[in-house]
């Protein structure tokens, strides 16, 4: 007997999404703090804009940069836990549909999936 149905799949997705959110929040306030803390003396200077750098610009460069003396990395980290959450809800909800057997949903799911991997995973 299958005990998969809507239900449990709402469910294990809204844990999902809560935790998520949750622990990239955590996440990004803990590096906040040890940010503010190593750097909340310095003077802002906002004449002229300064981008990210390029340690922050990718995936896999967060993933480098990111260390214990790394607070921005740690922060970028937190974003990126941020943006994983719904991902990983599309990634569940594929499953999901995968095991209730609907084939449209399966379908248009890995479409979505495959577009916001390569969205995030692929450098622009």
């Amino acid at each position: 007997m299958n005990n998969w149905n809507d239900l449990r799949l709402e469910k294990i997705i809204s844990v999902l999404l809560r935790t998520g959110v949750f622990l990239s929040a955590m996440v990004v306030f803990a590096a906040g703090v040890c940010y503010l803390v190593r750097h909340g003396n310095e003077v802002a200077d906002y004449r002229v804009f300064h981008g990210a750098m390029p340690a922050y610009r990718s995936v896999s460069a967060i993933f480098h940069s990111t260390g214990p003396s790394n607070c921005r990395a740690i922060i970028q980290f937190g974003l990126l836990l941020l943006i994983a959450t719904p991902i990983a809800r599309v990634a569940i909800s594929l499953v999901g549909f995968a095991l209730e057997r609907d084939r449209a949903y399966v379908m248009i799911t890995s479409i979505v999936l495959a577009v916001l991997v390569y969205s995030v995973a692929f450098e622009h």
